[in-house]
């Protein structure tokens, strides 16, 4: 699906094989050629989106001079490398997030997964492990073939599409991931940050840097300041009515904290275990299972900083009240 947002900035809907089963993406044009925001997962499906895409709107690859990627994560970073090797194009990432996407997606791929120790711990079991993990060398190679990085420092302004935009650094659901920010039009281009219809994965991974949720929240909190009459996510809608949208992101988060104490206040000690409680993890795919278990991790974490739950850390890690 491509649609015309504003005059020349288009968002491009790609296929997911998901539940949630699709990403946007963005192609802004000004008097040079196209800047793309995003490249969606590599399979021949979005392959195919693709290329109709660009044909809708004449373009040659080559006019495509600029790509800028919000985040490492596959649905976004994915075809990034299948973009540049048909346009040439400058590719910009965060430097934390070029660190993030050469560890999981280069690295690792000579290495043992550190997933597998990391669910094992949490009282995953094994079975489902091996799964989560499989899932996970799957989506590694549908970020392939990978594209030669530029850093683009939080902070920085740039043109996109003839609009200006300041690139701020909105972590939580990944380390170093950025957001643009248009403040004469009031518009943003938001990534996985605020989102419509659905609270944003912030979890804890092998990778991640400490307490993401906290880092989430207080991102959520400096974001509600901007003026934003239009935000342009990485699924679902455009959004609207950002600080209505952001203050139920908030009481969505305090509602799980307080879920998961409970949880743990009623004997569930492993983030596996709480899991159980707060989500129907025995319903879910293996790729589902992992996001719910790391955003256990996650809000547990936030608790222990707190000092409303205690973390005893050995083989396995259980939490009690």
């Amino acid at each position: 699906m491509l649609t015309e947002i504003v005059p020349n900035l288009y968002l491009l809907r790609l296929p997911l094989p998901f539940a949630l089963n699709h990403v946007n993406v963005y192609l802004l044009r000004d008097e040079q050629g196209w800047t793309v925001v995003d490249a969606g997962l590599h399979t021949p499906a979005a392959e195919a989106t693709w290329q109709e895409g660009l044909a809708a709107l004449n373009i040659n690859p080559q006019h495509i001079h600029t790509i800028v990627l919000t985040h490492f994560h596959p649905d976004h970073f994915g075809m990034a490398g299948w973009l540049y090797q048909h346009s040439g194009a400058t590719v910009f990432l965060s430097p934390r997030e070029i660190e993030l996407a050469e560890e999981v997606w280069i690295r690792r791929a000579d290495h043992d997964d550190p997933s597998l120790h990391h669910f094992l711990r949490h009282g995953m079991p094994s079975d489902l492990v091996k799964q989560v993990v499989g899932a996970i060398a799957t989506l590694r190679a549908a970020t392939r073939p990978h594209p030669p990085l530029t850093p683009l420092l939080p902070g920085s302004r740039l043109t996109l599409g003839g609009r200006s935009f300041i690139a701020i650094h909105a972590p939580g659901h990944s380390d170093g991931q950025l957001i643009f920010y248009a403040p004469d039009e009031q518009l943003a281009l938001v990534g996985d940050q605020v989102l419509l219809k659905i609270s944003p994965h912030i979890g804890v991974w092998p990778e991640s840097e400490p307490d993401p949720l906290r880092k989430y929240l207080a991102s959520l909190a400096e974001l509600s300041t901007l003026s934003v009459t239009l935000a342009l996510s990485g699924h679902g809608k455009p959004i609207t009515d950002w600080k209505t949208r952001i203050t139920e992101l908030q009481q969505h988060h305090q509602e799980r904290l307080a879920a998961m104490l409970h949880a743990v206040q009623n004997g569930a000690e492993t983030a596996f275990a709480v899991a159980q409680q707060v989500f129907d993890v025995e319903r879910f795919t293996p790729h589902e299972a992992r996001f719910a278990i790391a955003e256990t991790i996650a809000h547990l974490d936030m608790l222990v900083a707190d000092g409303l739950i205690t973390r005893h850390t050995a083989e396995i890690v259980r939490y009690t009240p």
